[in-house]
Formats: structure tokens, sequence, C-alpha cells
């Protein structure tokens, strides 16, 4: 089993919260790290998918204080939203008795809806980890080298099925599942009345686009919507934890900036599957390569980094450009620009952006693992030890 590089986090919020929320996509692995902590502790599971496990909390209050002395692991939460409240006052009963950390472990897939329903009850009660899919640290022992296992994560991506599924087929089979399931399955269940195949194009379209700027009016065209619904359906996979916008940094520099989000699918294996790409050689021969590459890499990066580490990109009308710009802890500004290759050459844009913005440190992430400096303050690195940088900050 791979160990997980949150795991050590929750377990420190349960030391320190009545409430620990770990939220991130289906698959992704929270329930076996629950399963984990489960194991080191008296514990309480309930899988609220199951009706016969939801018919356990008819009368929540009287079930979950049955199990005070337990942590209690409420897997897909957001399927009873309504038990937020009886939570609440659970925890400020058992906190005037003393009990003031590690009742309720709470797994949720569904990011803002959840955000939303805990935080009108739970403010102050509660803290929040996000588990992703594996990331390059993770994968480390995986492979004969660094390089194998960011190659094999890059095409096949991080859900852990698929990762460790025992050919290429095998992780092309489970995620074409996967994608299937969330359209006909798991996203109706959530409420909102949108066509699997719609959003399956729009899904798809996205991959097409991976790492570009977000046009919605070029989105509805293709879909034959307005530009309200592309923004809904935009919003419900942010919200599903399986797409990121990223913002532009807004600098004060006096240049005309890109105002639109950059629009990046999550994990890299859903954008191969959704282009129909089975393997490394399907990958490397289609157009989308540099962007699946920079996707791969900012994922990864904002995975091992502390939450606290802010993320944008910058871009000037005039060209000025760089892909990832990291805020660390103190303000210092870190500039990455993201390259496919072993020998990265650095674009002017780079430069006159470093001039615009004055990062403290400069990187260019390569698909190598060598360690150089690249000139006028650039350094070149592999992703597996910029990410160690960032996980250490």
């Amino acid at each position: 089993m791979i160990p997980r590089q949150k795991s050590q986090l929750v377990r420190a919020r349960l030391d320190q919260f009545p409430a620990v929320a770990l939220l991130g996509p289906r698959q992704a692995g929270k329930t076996t790290l629950a399963e984990l902590i489960a194991e080191e502790r008296a514990s309480a599971y309930l899988d609220l998918e199951d009706p016969t496990e939801r018919e356990k909390l008819t009368d929540a209050a009287l079930y979950l204080s049955g199990h005070e002395d337990k942590l209690v692991i409420l897997d897909e939460v957001q399927r009873v939203p309504e038990l937020f409240q009886t939570l609440r006052g659970l925890i400020d009963k058992g906190r005037r008795r003393g009990i003031r950390a590690g009742r309720f472990l709470l797994l949720g897939s569904a990011s803002i809806d959840l955000l939303r329903q805990s935080g009108e009850s739970l403010a102050g009660r509660i803290a929040y980890v996000e588990l992703e899919p594996f990331n390059v640290l993770e994968v480390k022992v995986v492979g004969d080298g660094d390089g194998d296992a960011h190659e094999k994560l890059w095409v096949r991506g991080g859900f852990p099925d698929s990762f460790l599924a025992e050919s290429d087929e095998a992780s092309t089979v489970w995620r074409e599942n996967f994608v299937r399931t969330y359209l006909e399955r798991d996203i109706p269940q959530l409420g909102p009345r949108v066509p699997a195949e719609t959003l399956r194009r729009f899904w798809t379209m996205l991959a097409h686009l991976q790492g570009g700027t977000l046009n919605a009016a070029q989105l509805a065209r293709g879909l034959a919507v307005d530009g309200k619904t592309v923004a809904r359906y935009l919003d419900l996979l942010v919200d599903l934890l399986l797409v990121r916008r990223l913002a532009p940094l807004h600098a004060n520099v006096g240049k005309r900036l890109v105002r639109s989000p950059k629009v990046y699918i999550r994990d890299s294996g859903i954008v191969h599957t959704l282009l129909g790409l089975d393997d490394r050689d399907a990958v490397l021969g289609h157009p989308v390569t540099g962007g699946s590459w920079e996707g791969f890499v900012v994922e990864n990066l904002l995975r091992a980094a502390p939450d606290r580490v802010k993320a944008w990109f910058y871009r000037t009308a005039a060209g000025a450009d760089i892909d990832l710009v990291l805020e660390m802890p103190g303000g210092n500004l870190w500039a990455v620009e993201i390259k496919r290759g072993l020998a990265p050459k650095l674009d002017k844009g780079f430069h006159h952006a470093r001039q615009d913005l004055e990062p403290e440190r400069s990187f260019v992430v390569n698909s190598g693992e060598e360690r150089y400096p690249k000139g006028e303050g650039v350094e070149a690195i592999g992703l597996g030890e910029l990410a160690s940088l960032l996980a250490a900050a």
C-alpha cells in the first residue's frame, strides 16, 4: 500500500478538532485512509450511500450519542445534509463535558456543497483536509526510478485503481468506467439535471483545451448552449474536484493583464481517457501532450504544497507569461515555467514576466531529474525535487 502524504495531517486535525472533513473526488482513497485511522482507535463506520446505513440515522442524535466514546466515520456525508445541525448539537454537548477532539470524520466528494452545509452549522468546530489522487511524492516507491513512476503517473493519472492497475489496458478500462459512473450515477444523485452525453462532450472539450484560458463563448457555441449554462457546467466539475480554475495574478505592474482563468482537468489520466489515448505512445503523439504535461505538473505541485501556499498564473497582453506563480508563506513569490523535454528553452515572455514580478526564486520544470542553473537566476529542476521543496516550505 502506498502511504498517503495527508495521513498525518488528518490525524493531527482529529487531535485538535471535534470534526474533520476529508474532501476529495470519488475513488481518491478517502475510505482507505479512514479505515487505516479507524484501526488505531475505537471507531464506528457508516456508508451513507447505503440505505440500510442511513436508516440507522433516523434518530441521528440518539444513534450518534451511543457512540460518543468512538470516532464516528460518516462516508459520503453530503448525501445527508440535514445531519450537520445534529452534529453541531452533539459537539457542543460533548465540549461541555470536556470532549473536545476526535468525534467525527466526515468523508465527502462534493466540495462546495459540503463546505456550505457544514459551514452553516460547524464553524469553529471542523477542519478541512483535501485528499487528492496520488502525487509524485507518494509514488516514489513504484518503478525503477522517479522518472519511471512519474511517467506512469502522468499517463494513467493518480486515482489508485488506475495507477496500480496491472496493465495500461486495465487502467484505461477503469478510467472509462469511472467517467461513465460519474456522468450516469454520481452527478444525477447530487441533483443537477444535466444530460450525461452533453456533460461528457463538455468535459471532452475541456480536455482538448487543457491548460488554455477559459473562453466561455467558444465552449457555448460548441455545445449550442448559452454562456450561463457553460458556467454552470464548469462550476459543477470544479465543485466535484474534477476541474481546477487557476486564476490570473492581478499584479499592480502597470500592464494590461489577461483576466480569464486557465482551466485544467485535475487528473491527467482522465484527460487521456476523454481523448481516447490509451498508452504513453498515444499521449506523446497527440497535440494535447504539452497541455497535459503542464496540467500534470501544476496539479502535482499544488498537491505537494502546504495549503497556505497560494497559486496563480501570470500573463500580459504583450506576451509576458509565467505558467505558475506561487506565493510562499511570508509573501515571497516563486515563478515556475513548465516544459516537456530534457533541454528546456525559455521564451522571452518568461524573462519579461520575471522583470515585472521580481520573484525570489525561478524554476523551469522539465521531464528529467537533474537540477542545474539555467542562468539569469533560473534553475532547471525535476518535478519530484520541486515538489519536495514545496512540501517542506
